[in-house]
């Protein structure tokens, strides 16, 4: 008689369960990050930092808790690349990603299933989403960090979407399509201000790493919201128990 071989923890949260399509993508975006580095190879941490965050997105993706081991390694890096950056709103998001990262390890590992609000709350969050946005732009301006109506997105809306995302409710692509939307043009803007010579903070090559790294995050945001309201991530897409 033919048994089927069993896996442990570690190999079926990598490796169970993948469509053909996202295996190909995947690696896309790895790649992208990959050449992001070899054409401006002056900020390792940038380049770690996008890796980590395109393996750990697609896992959440996947409704996978191994996500929060790669969140928690590009937390770390994007912290440091945020401060050199003067990016005071993506610094104290990121500080707050560390945090969360065991929150919601743990949090997921004691629900299996995505669940969705009401037509309802969902416009309440949205909503207050947008006046958190306002009041931050407000602050971040006081501050004077870089570019604070982009800015403030990064660091009030992330911060819902984290804790939409930590507790797997399925709104928090919608939020996270926003902020990798404004983070795309938030470091674009400081790529080019680099490159003309108007701006010395921070450095090309981690600029132009978080420019790739919010466009995979944006495709798989896109790509994401599809998956979890399909239910095609209860049960850890396939890999839970």
């Amino acid at each position: 008689m033919q048994t089927t071989p069993k896996h442990g923890w570690w190999y079926n949260q990598l490796f169970t369960n993948w469509q053909k399509f996202e295996v190909i993508y995947i690696a896309a975006l790895i790649l992208l990050q990959i050449m992001a580095y070899v054409i401006v190879p002056d900020s390792l941490i940038g380049m770690i930092s996008g890796v980590a965050g395109v393996i750990c997105l697609v896992y959440g993706m996947k409704g996978r808790k191994i996500s929060f081991i790669f969140g928690f390694v590009q937390c770390i890096a994007m912290t440091y690349v945020a401060w050199i950056s003067h990016a005071y709103g993506s610094f104290a998001i990121d500080i707050f990603y560390v945090i969360s990262q065991p929150i919601g390890w743990y949090l997921w590992g004691n629900d299996a299933a995505t669940h969705a609000f009401s037509k309802a709350k969902r416009q309440l969050i949205f909503g207050g989403a947008f006046i958190a946005w306002g009041i931050g732009w407000v602050i971040l301006a006081m501050l004077h960090g870089q570019l604070p109506y982009l800015d403030s997105i990064n660091f009030v809306v992330s911060f819902i979407a984290q804790i939409l995302y930590i507790l797997k409710f399925q709104e928090n692509w919608s939020l996270w399509i926003v902020v990798n939307i404004a983070n795309c043009i938030y470091w674009l803007i400081l790529t080019i201000q680099t490159l003309a010579g108007h701006n010395d903070i921070g450095s090309l090559g981690a600029n132009i790493s978080q420019v790739t790294l919010q466009l995979a995050l944006l495709f798989n945001a896109v790509y994401a919201s599809r998956v979890w309201a399909a239910g095609a991530a209860d049960n850890e897409g396939g890999a839970g128990k």
